[in-house]
């Protein structure tokens, strides 16, 4: 190897130590966060297609953290983005860091993943495209993975927040 070029290994080592660092400044936010709200929780962090991925979880019981959640998941989206605003001000670096509080997204991704399979379903069938109720960026994306693992093509359409995803025939 020459002097000024990297190999893909080192890059990928690089890509993993980063986000191994956004996932640790975010642990050390979140857990200011529960104590400052007095709330028992255990931050987990791993790293999950190519971003990090920090989740708040309780032995106790999920009903403290429901509070981190809000309705809809409201407080947690607030939560996820003051969480990548310290992870910026910290590395310098944007961050697509996820969030995911008394597992609230898991259970919202399994969901989500369901709604997909089912609208691509539908669309296969009549050969019509099918427009989904707005969604946010979260549960597009999941939407649009569920989408094309079924084969077939999503678009999203609107403005935010009433962007909404269209199913559409192959």
């Amino acid at each position: 190897m020459t002097e000024g070029t990297t190999s893909a290994a080192a890059e990928g080592a690089d890509t993993l130590t980063r986000l191994e660092q956004e996932g640790e400044i975010a642990a050390d936010y979140l857990e200011g966060l529960l104590d400052i709200a007095d709330l028992d929780g255990d931050i987990d962090m791993d790293v999950e297609a190519d971003r990090a991925s920090v989740s708040i979880v309780s032995d106790t019981g999920t009903r403290d953290l429901q509070k981190l959640v809000g309705r809809d998941g409201e407080v947690l989206e607030a939560l996820q983005e003051l969480t990548r605003l310290a992870v910026h001000r910290e590395t310098g670096d944007r961050s697509r860091l996820m969030l995911d509080i008394a597992g609230y997204r898991a259970k919202k991704r399994e969901e989500l993943s369901e709604l997909g399979a089912k609208a691509a379903a539908e669309v296969k069938s009549t050969g019509e495209p099918v427009k989904l109720k707005p969604m946010t960026p979260f549960e597009r994306k999941v939407v649009h993975d569920a989408v094309k693992t079924a084969g077939l093509r999503s678009e999203s359409e609107g403005e935010e927040p009433q962007r909404f995803v269209v199913v559409l025939p192959a």
